[in-house]
């Protein structure tokens, strides 16, 4: 599920963040950087939990409406069309689901269960859900077109919902993004009456991306200054002091995949800081370092201390 991109990503805040503390625990940060990565998961889990969550309560508000005193025929008896959607019975009856969430403990909206309604209500309240609920004829691929629907449109964009992950873990707030892509790719590649239809993704795609946090962090943390020199003299009308941090940070990574990571690709590399700086850094700062770091590869190749090797030569 964490793709190099997000690692980067993550690293780099991590190295942040131990600028801005004056830290220099390396064991200390790099726990908390595994810890940050690690509870990507446990966001994945709320955020497909809540399409279960979102199903059990309508279940329950359709059941006291019918037993209600003066209840309406409709009450009575209620279009269930929702409630038997078959994701959300794909979802309720997933091993892979129903252990990941018990081995985590994840019980977020039975603590927080008014988020739950603001979700339901809002679904009902939409369009999506009334043209849903007026065809009486249900098929598989209406069914999940309409739950990756309302996912996409009206779940992700909830404020309140937001508000509430941002609050509840400040790391998660650059990890919603890739977490809601992962499983609204999920929710759209469903298909009917196959086992294993829906599996909780691995963490790291291998041991080799797991390494790569702790490299990546290691490498570049350890090697600051050294690092810091090969582009202190391609800035002469940049006073060091005047460059961004975030950019230093990202120059001096960059530098690190260059000469201590000889199988990621030059190319790579570049493209890679290229577009985290576009993210998180100032509107100038990818021309700029596209600059530096286009001027030291050049240098790195016509001296031969650039060595890539597998994968990297690609």
């Amino acid at each position: 599920m964490v793709n190099r991109r997000h690692i980067r990503v993550k690293v780099m805040q991590s190295i942040y963040a131990m600028h801005q503390n004056g830290s220099d625990n390396l064991e200390k940060e790099e726990k908390f950087l595994f810890y940050s990565i690690d509870n990507i998961l446990d966001l994945y889990l709320t955020m497909v939990s809540s399409l279960l969550e979102i199903c059990k309560k309508e279940q329950v508000f359709l059941h006291l409406s019918s037993q209600k005193h003066l209840a309406t025929p409709q009450e009575r008896k209620p279009n269930e069309k929702f409630i038997k959607n078959a994701v959300f019975q794909i979802l309720a009856e997933n091993n892979s689901l129903s252990i990941a969430m018990e081995n985590r403990k994840i019980n977020t909206w039975s603590l927080n269960d008014d988020y739950i309604i603001i979700l339901l209500n809002a679904i009902k309240e939409s369009k999506l859900y009334a043209k849903y609920m007026s065809n009486a004829v249900n098929t598989f691929e209406e069914d999940k077109e309409f739950i990756a629907a309302v996912f996409e449109e009206i779940i992700v964009p909830n404020e309140k919902l937001y508000e509430y992950l941002e609050d509840d873990k400040l790391t998660w707030i650059d990890d919603i993004p890739m977490v809601n892509t992962q499983i609204l790719k999920q929710l759209k590649a469903l298909k009917p009456l196959e086992e294993d239809n829906f599996r909780v993704p691995k963490l790291y795609k291998d041991t080799e991306d797991k390494d790569f946090v702790r490299d990546l962090f290691r490498k570049t943390t350890l090697n600051e200054r050294e690092l810091a020199k090969a582009y202190d003299d391609k800035t002469p009308n940049w006073d060091s002091d005047r460059i961004a941090e975030i950019d230093t940070i990202i120059l001096k990574m960059a530098i690190c995949e260059f000469l201590k990571f000889p199988s990621i690709p030059v190319k790579v590399t570049l493209n890679e800081y290229l577009e985290i700086a576009k993210e998180y850094s100032t509107p100038k700062s990818s021309i700029f370092i596209n600059g530096i770091l286009d001027n030291l590869v050049k240098e790195l190749t016509e001296s031969k201390k650039l060595v890539k090797v597998g994968r990297g030569l690609m």
